[in-house]
């Protein structure tokens, strides 16, 4: 089972303004996020990015919008429901990768709501979070029985590359290694 960039939705849930300073670990899951938009962008992997209640949580951070798609404003916790997140049969999506905040709430009825569509969602464990650790870990331990599939940041760009002759594997690298 593995993620491949024309058949992937990167979805980046609600690193906003007012959520991250709350998060332990929160500058971490962002430069994560960040570099996973920015393979997402060298690979062409579709990307999309929701904002949970802005007039009262805040935008998304400045360096997060400005490597993603504009924001499609939500209220419910689960982003499935959003345009931005369409992966009806004919969209091409057959995998979904997770991003943001927090693990045990919109990441969680994201991911359930996304399997129960059929669609294989992998979370990228180092770059979501919650204000704490019982609910990260309980959030993950729930997705994973569910058939979500945990992986890491670092895990996906390799894979979306398959390897080293990729076109664009040596910037891939350099968004890793920082050379």
């Amino acid at each position: 089972m593995r993620t491949r960039p024309e058949s992937t939705l990167l979805a980046v849930i609600d690193l906003q303004e007012r959520l991250v300073p709350v998060i332990p670990g929160g500058e971490e899951i962002v430069a994560r996020t960040v570099r996973l938009a920015q393979a997402a962008e060298l690979l062409g992997v579709r990307q999309s990015l929701t904002e949970q209640y802005p007039k009262g949580l805040g935008s998304s951070l400045p360096v997060i919008a400005a490597c993603l798609p504009a924001a499609e404003e939500k209220t419910a916790f689960s982003a499935a429901g959003c345009g931005c997140l369409a992966v009806e049969p004919g969209s091409g999506i057959e995998s979904v990768v997770l991003a943001g905040i927090e693990t045990h709430v919109c990441i969680l009825q994201t991911a359930l709501d996304l399997v129960a569509k059929g669609v294989t969602v992998f979370v990228a464990v180092d770059a979501v979070g919650s204000r704490f650790a019982i609910d990260h870990e309980v959030g993950l331990r729930r997705m994973e029985q569910a058939g979500v599939v945990l992986t890491t940041s670092e895990s996906l760009l390799f894979e979306w590359c398959q390897g080293a002759e990729h076109a664009r594997f040596r910037e891939v690298r350099s968004l890793i290694t920082g050379k």
